[in-house]
């Protein structure tokens, strides 16, 4: 696959080498579906000019006789698809494996893998929700290593104790961790040490931030009840955030975290199981946005090795998954702005099975169309919450198929609104039998006007 990622990227921009010529690409015979509205333009044809679509048309388009010509003829032409929330960084087993015995190599070199990976799962941007600083960006967008477009949030922020203290049981308070010299993770138990993080992390890179507001399921020593940090506390990371013209991310389980963190200015609720329409109806007055991982409402959850074998999580699963039961009608019954979240922590090859499965459940649970807004204008949106001054990518749209946005363009066997399957989803998750580096009904995956893949 490397050798063939690379072939395609030297085709693509050989027609470019006369520097006084942007080289065009012309997509004839497509349907299009644009990222917004519940149909398909049917027969279009869509010019590529360097990395922006140029020209949208019923009509063919009069390209120059140098440029690229594809006929997408009975194929569907899509906005490249946006995780919101995923950990490229944390190749697992588990918690304690990577503080007890990881190297900066070892999640350099996963990171890497998880960013091709992705890519070639037809996602052209990765919003990073923790873990990550701005080295693997570098890469990427220097052509160094093959990704997508990426939003690194740093280091989690978290107080002791919290979904993101990942020190060892015995650790003393205080102690250097492994994850606090990698910044992949930062305890923070005071205004001050938020301030000092916040900071740090966008000096490395980071794009947004993300507080850890509640505790977790398969974690070490945080009930998913916890309500961490104080108002205060995630006041002063959106002050933060916000003098980088940014916002946060809260990881935020109960609807009393997910009203304090709407309240504090968060603008990203990460996971909301506990969604209701009161919280809706404060998101929608603040503009905020929410992802969540579909895969928690999966039926066999509790039969997860990580969960079914650990007594605590187990314990804490049970009273979960009782209390987040009304997730999926309440937001049917008052929808807010969702963006598609994986949130896998593992090997390349068992994320490679998740983001499938997460695809599939979308589907299942809400629908064709709305699953792919989720997956593309919606992840958009959250792409701008970063601001021009901060977000990497701040010249045109993403997640939409429009004159002017960025040419992050996949095209797809088949009608996706029709037949979900064809963005590349898996109807199983543990258990699932290892899937191909790329799904063959993704024929064409362009990032910044840029071939990745081309199976036509």
């Amino acid at each position: 696959m490397k050798s063939f990622i690379l072939l395609t990227m030297m085709t693509s921009m050989a027609f470019a080498s006369d520097d006084t010529k942007i080289g065009q690409i012309v997509f004839k015979n497509v349907d299009i579906f644009n990222g917004i509205e519940n149909k398909l333009y049917e027969k279009y044809h869509v010019l590529v000019e360097g990395n922006i679509i140029k020209t949208i048309s019923a009509e063919e388009i009069n390209a120059r006789s140098d440029a690229i010509v594809i006929d997408g003829t009975g194929k569907t032409l899509t906005p490249g698809f946006i995780e919101n929330h995923a950990h490229l960084m944390l190749m697992g087993p588990n918690l304690p494996a990577m503080e007890a015995d990881k190297t900066w190599e070892d999640f350099a070199i996963h990171g890497a893998r998880m960013a091709e990976m992705y890519l070639m799962q037809g996602f052209t941007t990765v919003r990073d929700a923790g873990g990550a600083n701005g080295g693997l960006r570098r890469a990427i967008d220097a052509g160094e290593i093959v990704g997508p477009r990426y939003y690194p949030s740093g280091a989690f922020l978290s107080t002791r104790g919290g979904h993101a203290d990942f020190a060892n049981y015995s650790a003393p308070v205080g102690v250097e961790t492994n994850f606090g010299r990698l910044n992949l993770s930062q305890e923070v138990d005071s205004v001050a040490e938020v301030k000092k993080y916040g900071r740090n992390n966008f000096r490395m890179g980071a794009t947004q931030l993300k507080y850890m507001q509640s505790g977790g399921v398969v974690s070490a020593f945080d009930p998913w009840q916890l309500l961490a940090g104080s108002p205060e506390e995630i006041e002063a990371a959106v002050a933060v955030a916000e003098s980088y013209g940014s916002y946060v991310m809260a990881h935020s389980y109960r609807k009393e975290a997910i009203l304090s963190a709407l309240d504090a200015g968060v603008m990203s609720i990460e996971h909301g199981f506990a969604f209701d329409c009161d919280i809706a109806e404060v998101m929608n007055e603040k503009g905020a946005f929410i992802t969540t991982n579909l895969t928690a409402f999966d039926p066999g959850l509790l039969d997860i090795p990580a969960v079914k074998n650990v007594p605590s999580s187990l314990a804490k699963a049970k009273s979960a998954t009782e209390t987040f039961k009304n997730y999926i009608p309440n937001m049917k019954k008052c929808p807010v702005k969702r963006g598609f979240q994986t949130d896998c922590v593992g090997s390349v090859d068992a994320c490679n099975i998740q983001i499938a499965y997460e695809k599939h459940l979308n589907n299942e649970f809400f629908g064709s169309y709305e699953s792919l807004k989720t997956m593309t204008s919606v992840g958009g949106e959250i792409s701008k919450l970063t601001g021009d001054f901060t977000n990497p990518y701040p010249k045109a749209k993403l997640g939409v198929i429009e004159t002017g946005a960025y040419a992050d363009i996949l095209l797809l066997d088949g009608n996706p609104l029709k037949d979900f399957s064809v963005v590349g989803t898996g109807d199983k998750w543990f258990g699932a039998e290892k899937r191909p580096e790329s799904p063959e009904t993704i024929r064409i995956i362009m990032k910044d006007g840029v071939i990745y893949k081309n199976t036509l």
